[in-house]
């Protein structure tokens, strides 16, 4: 039987990255840089500290908590040219990290206390993202698409759903909610998503990370979602009897059957108790029960994490292999919201032959 696969094997790999938040990836240095320049105050301006300080702010069992921690990274962001060196960093980072293609998310709405427009927000955004995705021989590293998030506790989701409609044809992939769960469910945003419905466009919800099977099925049945950022809750639809033997309850069913991705973050579940540890991770009989299941880092500054490094510890606590790390990175391909003929050409032009080879040396 061949051996696991190493992180540093699994850094070589392309990946494909579904559920990564803007504000949540930063490099502790950048912000110890726009912090100076716009007199942010920070809890540490050591970057080694900070980046400690992150980690461990977020690692207290609670959403509401761990969303405490955007102060500081929201709060640098707020100009043109902290935009542009953000996103810019962002795709440098992803690529390095050997991710081909990655759907980024950040909420337009949240950087504007600079004097900044939406437009002008999405458009410093876009231009991070196509300078860094250029390697020094000019020739491309990485896709990045972008999603727009309206805040689940604010009224604006119409105005970043028009938004993202708007931009699509340059860059926006698609639209996102998100911020707690709890008493904000996600059909206080109906008309957004009714409207993004008539525009064609793309759409996934948080939805089962902090809250539970309520917030999976009103985000399907009521909004129409085409992915569920996060959706681990659905395991409570899921009865394991003693002998393993899996018994799915209807809304389960549904969300396998109808092929429904699943943008899962386990390191970042941890963090905010929706589970005790990767062992532990319904990730785990999701995938033996083949949901359509992805991994995902969730914010990379505050989990400490990469892509690679998420599959690392489910090969350390799943015994997954290269055919397992193939399987969940097909499935996020097949699940991005950029056209078929694209997805397509990366899944058999770049995918299946980086793993091939990697199978072949191993």
């Amino acid at each position: 039987m061949s051996r696991l696969p190493t992180y540093e094997e699994i850094r070589s790999a392309p990946k494909v990255l579904l559920h990564d938040h803007l504000d949540g990836g930063l490099r502790a240095g950048t912000i110890v840089d726009l912090a100076r320049d716009s007199g942010h105050e920070l809890p540490s301006t050591d970057p080694d500290n900070l980046a400690t300080w992150f980690q461990e702010a977020a690692d207290s069992g609670s959403l509401e908590r761990y969303l405490d921690t955007f102060a500081h990274t929201v709060g640098v962001m707020q100009s043109r040219e902290a935009l542009v060196r953000v996103a810019a960093e962002c795709a440098e980072d992803l690529a390095d990290d050997g991710v081909i293609y990655a759907e980024v998310r950040y909420a337009p709405e949240q950087h504007t206390s600079g004097g900044l427009g939406l437009d002008e927000v999405v458009e410093a955004v876009l231009e991070g993202f196509r300078l860094g995705s250029v390697g020094p021989d000019g020739r491309p590293r990485i896709q990045v698409g972008t999603l727009l998030t309206a805040m689940r506790h604010q009224a604006r989701s119409m105005e970043i759903a028009e938004l993202a409609v708007r931009y699509r044809d340059v860059g926006v992939v698609g639209f996102d909610i998100a911020g707690a769960e709890a008493g904000y469910p996600p059909t206080r945003h109906i008309d957004a998503f009714e409207y993004l419905q008539r525009e064609n466009a793309h759409f996934t919800i948080h939805a089962g990370e902090g809250f539970g099977l309520p917030s999976i099925w009103q985000a399907i049945q009521w909004c129409g979602a085409d992915r569920l950022g996060h959706g681990v809750r659905i395991i409570d639809d899921i009865t394991v009897s003693g002998d393993g033997e899996a018994k799915l309850g209807r809304l389960a069913a549904y969300v396998r059957d109808k092929r429904i991705p699943l943008e899962m973050c386990p390191t970042s579940n941890l963090q905010t108790g929706a589970a005790a540890s990767i062992a532990e991770h319904p990730i785990g009989l999701l995938r033996r029960l083949y949901f359509r299941v992805t991994v995902n880092t969730d914010n990379r500054l505050m989990s400490g994490t990469s892509v690679s490094k998420e599959f690392a510890k489910l090969v350390d606590a799943f015994g997954y292999d290269w055919d397992d790390l193939q399987w969940f990175t097909v499935n996020a391909m097949k699940s991005a919201f950029i056209p078929f003929d694209e997805r397509l050409a990366l899944i058999n032009g770049v995918i299946k032959p980086g793993f091939a080879q990697l199978k072949w040396r191993a």
